[in-house]
């Protein structure tokens, strides 16, 4: 994301990308580490080739540009080679980082249905609680585990958007009313906060059961927030992960 490690900005050569990854690898070996997660889908792109989904940004500068190799496939043959396991990561929802920067819609996924984005804020989202948003995003981490010889995937911690703020810094409701009274019209019975949970906990849940049946050996994580609630242990205080998104 943003290119805070690697490659260390965009439209580097491919040599010099790879040279960099390289590095990186014979760093963890030097200081004894066993595993490296790569962030492969940072925003509905893909540091990695994909049928799904465009080429990142981040390795190019422009959305959809082919590097001229896979990324992906070259950490895990390199890594390998090192005696390292390589895990993937992936952004669950983040669409793009600002609203006004927002690439080509043909050309990402972004804004094409059935993928449904929303603006929030200064950032756009995909709507987590929308059966056709987890149906993709399960499809691009199952099209990676099946493709790859990986040996984790590990999914960031916005599962749910973080809240917005607007001018004045006001808090913004996420918009998703649409869903929410699709949900009510159905005869959902859950609260809105535990409704917006259930959906990530069957999503994850079948993200789960999917890698396993695809590849039992690869690891399944997610990346937590340090803090889950307030007051848990007595004396933590800080952002209230449970009910804090959204909100």
């Amino acid at each position: 994301m943003s290119n805070i490690d690697w490659p260390s900005k965009k439209g580097l050569p491919a040599a010099q990308q790879k040279a960099e990854l390289i590095a990186i690898l014979d760093k963890a070996v030097a200081i004894r580490l066993n595993a490296v997660v790569l962030q492969v889908r940072p925003m509905c792109d893909a540091l990695y080739a994909s049928k799904l989904e465009p080429w990142s940004e981040y390795l190019t500068g422009t959305l959809g540009k082919d590097p001229g190799y896979d990324p992906l496939e070259f950490a895990v043959r390199e890594a390998h080679a090192r005696g390292l396991e390589l895990h993937a990561w992936f952004q669950p929802v983040p669409g793009a980082s600002q609203v006004g920067n927002l690439a080509d819609p043909a050309q990402s996924s972004r804004q094409q249905a059935p993928r449904p984005g929303k603006a929030y804020g200064t950032h756009y989202w995909l709507n987590p609680t929308h059966a056709e948003v987890a149906e993709h995003t399960l499809a691009v981490i199952l099209d990676v585990v099946k493709r790859y010889d990986l040996d984790g995937i590990h999914m960031d911690d916005y599962l749910l958007p973080l809240r917005g703020e607007g001018q004045g810094w006001k808090l913004i409701p996420f918009p998703d009313d649409d869903t929410w009274e699709q949900y009510q019209k159905s005869g959902g019975k859950l609260g809105r906060s535990d409704w917006r949970r259930e959906a990530v906990n069957r999503f994850v849940e079948r993200l789960y059961g999917e890698v396993k049946k695809t590849k039992r050996w690869v690891k399944v994580g997610i990346s937590p927030f340090g803090i889950w609630r307030p007051g848990h242990p007595p004396g933590i205080a800080g952002f209230d992960q449970y009910e804090g998104p959204l909100r």
